[in-house]
């Protein structure tokens, strides 16, 4: 929004020009979204509390969770609310991806908004039913592969690129819509999975945004994506703006989501945030990038798919607990110990990822 106002102010005064370049609009995405956070979490946190819209806790899970009961959810809200706004003002709204991105991040937020209004507000335990979740997800992934594969308009923008080759690039096909289906859906669930610690989705979610932006702004920029021998991806590059609304507005609710937690931020954020990862990878091409730099998101569903077949299959657990985070509270880890060595492990993950730009 505030692009055009610039691009019209340019004729009368040439140092509008500078809104021109991704990387400021990326900054001031970031500290928008930022400040956003800060404003309204306050006031969010207080209408929440008001509303008794709090946390329930599990009797089998680790025994120091017990006292996070009634603690603010639905936090996510928060962030949707920052990274909106701050899209909204600083990308060029005519880039399809923009409204792509968003259109996923609505859908999924709204999925996830159902669910923990009637968890908490409603008192159903069950909250929105599976069949109805995965439903409205798949109606959410499959509509924007779809798009994408329909509106693509090299083949690059539908070829799966292998990290560390630079000369393998596999064209898909349809199968590109059954990939982007999986990667958004998948990513959306195991982002949701890792939210069961303050701070232990969130910071990761901010890391691997922040890599993609980089991702995005290198296939957007013919110079760049030349000299590192990247398919050029006309208007990938506006997904910075996105990528920088999401880790100001991460980090402005980290602030309160931090142990020990003021606010949770439920499935409208979980679901969200994950399909937006899912979404910009697929759209940038770093589908496998993803699944490396998002390994803690990627471990902790496979330790659910493994308990709960080992369970079905011999009768036995194979951790104390799943999601894996709480099978290492329950083997005496405090909760900041299991928090600050996820992210640990995110932050060299991230770089192995980010090495793949030069490293090909």
């Amino acid at each position: 929004m505030l692009l055009w106002v610039a691009e019209y102010l340019q004729q009368y005064a040439s140092v509008f020009n500078v809104f021109q370049y991704l990387t400021l609009r990326g900054i001031l995405g970031v500290l928008t979204s930022l400040l956003i956070a800060f404003i309204i979490g306050p006031k969010m946190i207080e209408r929440l509390s008001y509303h008794q819209i709090g946390q329930s806790v599990r009797d089998d899970g680790p025994q120091s969770h017990l006292s996070k009961a009634g603690t603010p959810t639905m936090g996510g809200a928060l962030i949707l609310v920052a990274i909106f706004v701050s899209t909204l003002l600083w990308a060029d709204l005519s880039n399809r991806y923009v409204w792509v991105v968003m259109a996923v991040t609505f859908i999924f937020g709204a999925v996830g908004w159902v669910d923990d209004y009637r968890k908490v507000v409603r008192r159903n335990s069950k909250g929105l039913p599976a069949k109805w979740k995965y439903f409205w997800q798949s109606v959410g992934g499959l509509g924007a592969a779809l798009f994408l594969y329909c509106t693509a308009e090299t083949p690059a923008e539908t070829q799966l690129m292998v990290p560390f080759f630079k000369d393998i690039q596999i064209d898909l096909g349809w199968f590109y819509v059954v990939l982007g289906y999986f990667v958004i859906v998948g990513t959306s669930n195991a982002v949701n999975l890792t939210d069961g610690l303050d701070g232990l989705a969130i910071l990761p979610t901010v890391m691997v945004g922040g890599a993609l932006g980089v991702f995005a702004y290198v296939t957007g920029h013919f110079q760049f994506a030349q000299y590192l021998q990247y398919p050029y991806l006309s208007g990938a590059g506006e997904l910075i703006i996105i990528c920088g609304s999401l880790v100001g507005a991460g980090l402005g609710f980290l602030w309160f989501n931090t142990y020990p937690a003021q606010v949770f931020m439920g499935d409208v954020g979980a679901l969200s945030l994950g399909a937006v990862l899912g979404v910009i990878a697929l759209i940038t091409r770093q589908e496998i990038v993803l699944f490396i730099m998002g390994g803690v998101f990627v471990m902790e569903t496979v330790s659910v798919i493994l308990q709960v077949g080992s369970y079905k299959l011999t009768g036995r657990r194979i951790f104390r607990m799943a999601p894996i985070h709480h099978h290492f509270e329950l083997k005496g880890w405090a909760e900041p110990k299991v928090i600050v060595r996820f992210w640990i492990i995110t932050v060299i993950l991230v770089l192995i990822g980010l090495a793949t730009l030069k490293l090909r």
